[in-house]
């Protein structure tokens, strides 16, 4: 089995929305190629993360998570034990890129010199990208184009950048990159370096995904799982260590802003066939109760 790729330059829009929502639905987890990002775009910033994480140690910590901060932006060092008691072995930076108005400059490099222009280019060709994936979302469901993206919030939408550094590691049965786990947000694109190591949990099985340098990966998470009532697959998937390369990703969360009530959309829920599957949350308590591993429902 292959994680699904969507090849969006078909002209055929129809053809290209049903593929979308069947991986959606079958998977949560696909790859989208000729999706209108410039290459050259992907590839600087791919150029522009990886020069940021190989400068000395007082430069990246210039832009470090306070102490005291209960937000994830900033950059650090994280460990921590998986199921196993591996530990994950992985730098990161986390960054909002989008809205104009959440995106805190603080938290962004000022070396390499043009991290803040290609980080800026990207934001507004990932939106563009993004909501139109969530257009197809939707009349996937029998709703209006604007659903999915009104119920995650509409123009308080938050799209997220995080850069995850994995240096290459000997030894795999002591550490693990990024344990199993469903993405909490509604919906991720990833790109990566070549030394990818992403799985894909299906029917028991775990999958590597197959990558190519100017694809994307999409990944559906919870709220839109919740969203859907069931509908679409929140995509369970993981993160392996290379034993001789760096390994760096950049995925880019959209999700709801904290203080955001969401819920299965209402238009889906008629009759009693049709009941709500999932309670309502506020984004920042159902974020705390997921991190926290509390009961959700």
């Amino acid at each position: 089995m292959d994680v699904p790729i969507v090849d969006l330059s078909n002209p055929n829009e129809d053809l290209v929305a049903r593929a979308v929502v069947k991986a959606s639905e079958e998977w949560g987890i696909f790859q989208v190629v000729n999706h209108g990002i410039p290459p050259e775009l992907i590839r600087r910033l791919k150029e522009v993360g990886t020069k940021f994480f190989e400068l000395p140690e007082t430069e990246k910590e210039a832009v470090a998570k306070p102490e005291d901060s209960v937000d994830v932006e900033g950059y650090r060092t994280k460990y921590q034990k998986d199921l196993e008691g591996r530990n994950a072995w992985v730098d990161h930076l986390f960054h909002r890129i989008w809205p104009p108005s959440r995106v805190s400059y603080r938290f962004w490099p000022k070396l390499p010199m043009d991290y803040r222009e290609v980080n800026e280019d990207y934001a507004k060709h990932l939106k563009k990208l993004s909501e139109k994936i969530m257009e197809w979302l939707s009349e996937g469901l029998g709703l209006r184009r604007e659903a999915l993206i009104e119920g995650l919030g509409g123009e308080t939408v938050e799209y997220l950048m995080k850069i995850n550094y994995y240096p290459p590691c000997p030894d795999q049965d002591l550490v693990i990159g990024a344990p199993d786990h469903t993405d909490v947000n509604g919906i991720t694109f990833l790109v990566a370096n070549e030394a990818l190591g992403l799985q894909a949990f299906k029917d028991n099985h775990w999958i590597d995904v197959k990558y190519t340098t100017s694809g994307i990966i999409v990944i559906v998470g919870d709220q839109f799982h919740r969203m859907s009532n069931g509908k679409y697959m929140s995509a369970k998937h993981r993160a392996t260590m290379d034993k001789e390369k760096t390994r760096i990703s950049w995925p880019v969360f959209v999700e709801s802003s904290l203080d955001h009530k969401f819920a299965p959309l209402r238009e889906l829920i008629t009759g009693e066939d049709n009941a709500p599957k999932f309670k309502p949350y506020v984004y920042k308590d159902f974020k705390f109760r997921k991190l926290k591993k509390l009961p959700l429902d």
